[in-house]
């Protein structure tokens, strides 16, 4: 495929990821609405169904979760070889300019320098510690996540959460420095798979 094939696919699958993703926040309300989560029992002490919770309903958005999640998970995975795949027929142009001259839509979508949120504290021998965080780094691109997408924490939390154990690329800004590190979310000694706390900008 051509720079602009690729470009188009690329918007596309950005589409499919945001429509999952709201289809997921609307099962998470059902199950909020029941007082439970992914894994709360649906029985009470006594072994028999709650008479609180619509345990069909539950079971159902449960099943259409964990369906929905996997198709995301998926669909981060070709994004991100989408954009790798843009970038790597730009390899050859100079790194400190622009690719070819594009509509301001087009550049927003495939060249991001906006920060939009920022890391205030590492701890060590973390994950985000070995991909070479720092406190007060800006994100500027977060594996899919970028200012034009992102709307709130949530966002980074969903990527990091569909690739435990997958190498994501993350776009750093420190000071008036840019640059990309490879970050691998994982279990470690501490709590989360990152070991790091970002904040929105």
């Amino acid at each position: 495929m051509n720079r602009e094939d690729v470009r188009n696919t690329v918007l596309e699958l950005m589409g499919q990821k945001e429509k999952i993703e709201n289809q997921i926040k609307e099962l998470n309300t059902i199950l909020a609405q029941n007082g439970v989560g992914m894994k709360d029992p649906l029985v009470d002490s006594e072994g028999f169904p709650s008479n609180k919770i619509d345990v069909y309903q539950v079971r159902h958005a449960r099943h259409r979760i964990i369906c929905l999640q996997n198709d995301h998970k998926k669909i981060m995975k070709d994004i991100e070889n989408g954009l790798q795949g843009y970038y790597g027929t730009t390899s050859l142009e100079p790194a400190c300019e622009r690719p070819t001259p594009m509509d301001t839509a087009q550049a927003e979508t495939i060249t991001y320098t906006a920060p939009f949120a920022k890391i205030t504290f590492v701890s060590d021998n973390s994950p985000a510690y070995y991909a070479g965080f720092e406190a007060n780094d800006e994100l500027v691109e977060f594996g899919s996540v970028n200012s034009t997408n992102f709307k709130n924490i949530t966002d980074i939390a969903t990527v990091v959460q569909h690739s435990e154990g997958n190498q994501l690329n993350v776009r750093l800004k420190r000071g008036s420095r840019t640059f990309v590190v490879q970050l691998v979310p994982r279990k470690w000694m501490g709590r989360g798979l990152l070991g790091c706390n970002i904040i929105s900008l």
